[in-house]
């Protein structure tokens, strides 16, 4: 099996059990090893009193992304710490797309850095994710 097949077959076998992120309205649209873009489109649900997508919501979307790519490797991977910069707004309407990239991992630690950014390329939030894998495999893989 490739990496590029195994972080597929990761992301689909998680996929159907991330009821959070089908809920919210998030949308898988790029899965590789070390890699994974989510996508939202803010409806009225997701905006806060001040009209504007909720932070919760954009942390929530880069969080997803950061879990995807962190557990594109079939090995079961969990948060240690994240934290988030907002930059801009999102608005109702935007896509919004986070892009999550490995940046470095050693031993049983992971840094992933999440860029979510709206339709115009607009930088909307940086995310940077600290993981820790622990014991399991996402599927079987025999």
């Amino acid at each position: 099996m490739t990496p590029d097949e195994r972080a597929k077959k990761s992301a689909e076998k998680m996929w159907l059990q991330d009821h959070a992120s089908q809920w919210m309205g998030m949308e898988l649209t790029h899965i590789a090893e070390g890699e994974a873009v989510m996508e939202l489109t803010v409806k009225k649900h997701h905006c806060n009193g001040h009209g504007m997508c909720h932070g919760g919501v954009i942390f929530t979307l880069a969080d997803s992304a950061f879990a995807f790519a962190c557990n594109s490797r079939n090995q079961v991977t969990v948060a240690q710490h994240n934290n988030i910069t907002y930059i801009a707004s999102g608005r109702l309407g935007d896509r919004l797309r986070a892009t999550a990239t490995e940046i470095s991992l050693t031993g049983r630690s992971g840094i992933t850095d999440v860029q979510v950014t709206n339709q115009a390329g607009v930088l909307i939030a940086e995310f940077r994710g600290l993981s820790r894998s622990i014991k399991g495999t996402v599927f079987d893989e025999a």
